[in-house]
């Protein structure tokens, strides 16, 4: 449980410190996914959450 919190404090930190530096080009880049399909969506979050499992799967064996 502990892990989890620390990933969530992670993924908050890294989120806020992209809006932080790079404001302008966070706006810009969430007025692009309009124009983006679902399925790619749905798609690169599938490839992320399978990446980010090899990752935690990797390091806790």
């Amino acid at each position: 449980m502990k892990e989890l919190i620390i990933a969530l404090g992670l993924f908050l930190f890294l989120e806020g410190i992209l809006y932080a530096i790079f404001p302008s080009k966070m706006k810009s880049m969430l007025r692009k996914l309009e124009f983006i399909n679902d399925s790619q969506l749905r798609f690169g979050g599938l490839i992320f959450a399978i990446i980010g499992f090899i990752i935690i799967y990797y390091t806790k064996s």
